[in-house]
């Protein structure tokens, strides 16, 4: 179970460098008239991203689930394209990518790379990976879980983007 737990904590630390290159975003966007939207469903965000890695490792090793290497090493296809597509997403927004909904006025939808097949490719590498980390070792109830919170967390997140994304000034497309 090592190279399970080194996979989570990568993870962990891929979401770090996310949290580093939100905060660059951040000051860029905000010292450019950028308004952020949205605070109130943050915290619970982090909080599930969080508990998506601690109860994968959790339920792994208290509930003895087994690695079945088919399956397993599917799901490790499937983070590894997740982490693909979310760096293709940042990659594609520059600095106008956050972890945090900061819109820009006067600036137009992004509709170039990933963004040009889905209004929100990041959300789809989201709930990709949310399912298959778990998944990798058998971690159904944390992949259950993660999945149900998360569809009811994105309900939200999505409807505060796209009020934010619409609202911006005359000229932007929406």
């Amino acid at each position: 179970m090592w190279w399970y737990t080194a996979l989570v904590l990568a993870v962990g630390f891929e979401r770090v460098a996310e949290l580093v290159v939100a905060r660059r975003s951040a000051r860029w966007s905000l010292a450019r008239g950028g308004a952020e939207t949205g605070r109130g469903h943050y915290p619970a965000m982090v909080a599930l991203h969080t508990g998506l890695l601690a109860g994968a490792l959790a339920e792994t090793a208290l509930a003895g689930r087994p690695f079945v290497p088919a399956f397993g090493w599917t799901m490790v296809g499937v983070v590894v394209a997740a982490q693909a597509l979310r760096w293709w997403c940042i990659r594609t927004l520059g600095p106008r990518w956050n972890t945090r909904v900061i819109v820009v006025p006067g600036l137009p939808l992004v509709t170039g790379g990933p963004y040009r097949l889905l209004r929100h490719p990041n959300y789809v590498a989201v709930a990709a990976e949310g399912l298959a980390l778990p998944l990798v070792h058998g971690a159904w109830v944390t992949a259950l879980a993660f999945t149900g919170l998360n569809a009811v967390l994105m309900a939200v997140r999505i409807r505060c983007e796209n009020a934010a994304l619409g609202a911006a000034p005359a000229g932007a497309p929406a």
